[in-house]
Order: structure tokens, then C-alpha cells, then sequence
């Protein structure tokens, strides 16, 4: 197990450390911890949400994420589910599902995410995101997903791969037993 820890540089954001040899970085906010919201409307749309993304210098499609902890009062997976999904789509879900949690990049980072799947939607707001976001929300009927997210692909915008676990943890749950 290593134990030699480094701080080459702290950020505003980011820490980026050495252990032993590795170097990897950290979250300074929040609690190492991410949420990523598997939403379903009532009218059987899946919810994604589009944005730049700086690292990658391009739009992404992504579902509905955010920071465990990031608003300072939040200490569970479920309230920060619940407030980023309102943030970034004005749906509000009346019950929230932690579904599994692991490593986004653990060659890279610290930090886990988990998977939450969200039901019972309510419309409450525009979404958009906080802060200069500058999100724009989709509804995609479910059975055009797949070739709605082939279509946004060919049009350069870049794909979290996180989305097709998504959507396969829309009816199932990890084990592979319907939802429900």
C-alpha cells in the first residue's frame, strides 16, 4: 500500500498529488464524491443534458451530474441527486435510488461516482444549470435514444460512455433484476 503523499499543486478546484510514484489528482470540494441522475419523465423521455466542456474543448451529452456536497449543505447521494437534477433539467424527482457507486477514472483520480436513478418526475423549473452552466436540457422519447445519441456523435459532440450504463440501469439494477 503506498504511503508517501505529495501536494504538487493545489488549485481552485483540483489538487494534484504524488503518492510513491503515481501522481493522480483530487477534489478539493465536495466529497470526493459525484452524483450521475438516471431520469425517466412521465411521458417516457429519457433527460440528458448538453454543455462545453472545457477539458475537452467541446460539447458533451451527458445525463444530469453533479458534486456530492457541492452547495455545502448536502451530506447524501440523494439530496444532491434531487438538487442537481433540478439545477440542470427543473425536473424534480419524488423518489431517488442509489444504485451503485465506483472509481470515474481511478488511474487519474480519486473520485467515485454513483449511480442514481431518479422516478416519479415532476416538472418544477426550466433547469439549466447555476452559475453560468449554460446548459440545455433534452427529453429523448426512450426508444429513440440510441440513435439520437449516434446522431449527436456525428455532429461532434462527445459522448460520456457513463450514458449507456445509464440507460441500461433505467430498467435494471445492477445485479441484472428488473427495476422496480
Amino acid at each position: 500500500m503506498p504511503d508517501t503523499k505529495h501536494i504538487l499543486y493545489t488549485g481552485r478546484w483540483l489538487r494534484l498529488v504524488q503518492i510513491d510514484t503515481w501522481e493522480s489528482c483530487e477534489r478539493i470540494h465536495g466529497q470526493g464524491m459525484a452524483v450521475i441522475v438516471i431520469a425517466v419523465t412521465p411521458a417516457d423521455e429519457v433527460l440528458f443534458v448538453e454543455q462545453y466542456r472545457v477539458p475537452l474543448g467541446a460539447r458533451t451529452i451527458e445525463m444530469p451530474a453533479g458534486l456530492v456536497g457541492d452547495d455545502r449543505t448536502e451530506d447524501t447521494l440523494t439530496d444532491a441527486a434531487r438538487r442537481e437534477l433540478i439545477e440542470e433539467t427543473g425536473w424534480s424527482p419524488g423518489r431517488v435510488e442509489v444504485l451503485l457507486t465506483g472509481p470515474t477514472s481511478a488511474g487519474m483520480s480519486n473520485e467515485r461516482i454513483a449511480f442514481v436513478r431518479a422516478s416519479d418526475l415532476v416538472k418544477v423549473g426550466d433547469g439549466g444549470g447555476v452559475d453560468n452552466e449554460d446548459i440545455t436540457v433534452h427529453a429523448v422519447r426512450r426508444r429513440e435514444v440510441p440513435s439520437w445519441l449516434m446522431q449527436k456523435q456525428s455532429e461532434g459532440y462527445e459522448l460520456d460512455l457513463k450514458l449507456w450504463a445509464g440507460l441500461w440501469m433505467i430498467e435494471r439494477n445492477p445485479d441484472g433484476s428488473p427495476a422496480g
